[in-house]
């Protein structure tokens, strides 16, 4: 007989140090320790701990290229239940310290990744203006209508083939409070923003800069906040 060891999970991010790692994290990509450790201010060797514990826990993954040794998110559903928990939490206030701080945080609400998808007032925008427009559903979860799919293919996103993964999954925004869209089309959604140049990266944070080409593409639709 087993059962889910839920106090154990949960104390995995009971430490501020391993939340800042999964909160970094959700920017969806693989990050070294030593850059973790550099994001949360902690030594090295700290980080390493912290990261073994994480991966011991099925939170986080390994991945090794050459010498190098990455670790990211396990998968989609551990980066929902992150940012889900995130959105429940307390608000703690945070010192800012200038000009820079304050715009990173606006920045950071305002677009950003939530692992690969996106995420912040333009995720909804977008959840919100799809919906609208009857490119998506919501009355068994969202699901993604034939307008939606001739929408999305018109504007260039190849549609992920079926898989295991969800095709489209609401996801709790922890800045909004609203949905915006996860799953394996969101994550295409993203990916082709990318691409095409709609978004680009702020520095090394998971916020997103809207560029003129993403706003010539979405604000037609009603997709740019």
């Amino acid at each position: 007989m087993t059962t889910p060891d839920l106090a154990g999970f949960a104390a995995l991010l009971a430490d501020r140090t391993r939340a800042g790692f999964c909160l970094a994290l959700l920017d969806g990509r693989a990050w070294t320790v030593s850059e973790l450790a550099r994001h949360t201010g902690v030594a090295a060797s700290t980080a390493t701990e912290h990261v073994h514990r994480l991966v011991d826990g099925g939170i986080l993954v390994e991945q090794r290229q050459g010498r190098h040794r990455y670790v990211r998110i396990r998968d989609e559903q551990t980066a929902a239940l992150i940012e889900a928990m995130a959105q429940a939490a307390p608000k703690i206030r945070v010192p800012v310290r200038g000009l820079a701080d304050d715009r990173r945080g606006k920045a950071l609400a305002y677009a950003r990744t939530c692992y690969d998808h996106l995420a912040g007032t333009l995720g909804v925008t977008i959840a919100q203006a799809m919906t609208e427009h009857g490119f998506v559903t919501w009355t068994d979860g969202p699901q993604l209508t034939e307008p939606g799919t001739a929408w999305l293919t018109d504007l260039g996103v190849v549609l992920p083939a079926p898989s295991r993964r969800p095709p489209l999954r609401g996801c709790l925004d922890w800045t909004e409070r609203v949905e915006h869209l996860g799953g394996a089309i969101g994550a295409a959604i993203c990916a082709y923003a990318k691409s095409d140049g709609w978004v680009v990266p702020i520095g090394t944070s998971r916020a997103l800069a809207v560029t003129d080409r993403g706003r010539a593409v979405l604000a037609p639709w009603g997709a740019i906040p």
